[in-house]
């Protein structure tokens, strides 16, 4: 990836098509960038279909094996250049994820900005250490937020 200017790295993450980037190859491209790389390219279009794709693989990444009975709501609120919302429903070996807040009272609430997410979500950042520094902050269930990496194939870069 250049980084001679920002321009130029955010147009060449325009221009891919995310749902043909697999979650190892999404993984070497979140770690080759920086924190303030991220955050400056997850603007705009582009930035709602990173989400987007992040957590539209979310199914196909679950582990329900791992899982077995648990039956939790987990929110996910992102922030950056606003405030976007995730839930995550895992119940009876399955895992449902629907944007937007619903009336449902989550287990856990995970907040981070996009950057953080995007190194949580490709492997490249550490919950406990990310936690610890106050760069996740979870509300709820933090037996269970500390788990959820089990919950999921993550890529590794």
């Amino acid at each position: 990836m250049p980084d001679d200017s920002n321009g130029s790295l955010t147009e060449e993450l325009a221009g891919l098509d995310f749902a043909a980037v697999s979650p190892e190859e999404f993984a070497r491209i979140v770690k080759g960038l920086s924190g303030r790389q991220l955050g400056e390219v997850m603007r705009g279009d582009l930035r709602a279909r990173v989400l987007g794709e992040v957590f539209g693989r979310m199914r196909q990444q679950f582990r329900p094996e791992a899982a077995g009975r648990l039956k939790a709501l987990i929110r996910w609120r992102i922030t950056g250049e606003s405030d976007v919302v995730y839930e995550t429903s895992i119940a009876d070996g399955t895992c449902a994820v629907t944007r937007g807040r619903s009336e449902a009272e989550p287990r856990t609430t995970l907040v981070m900005g996009d950057a953080d997410f995007l190194k949580l979500v490709s492997g490249n950042g550490n919950p406990v250490t990310m936690f610890m520094m106050r760069k996740l902050k979870v509300a709820g269930d933090v037996g269970l937020a500390s788990g959820l990496t089990r919950y999921f194939d993550i890529p590794k870069a």
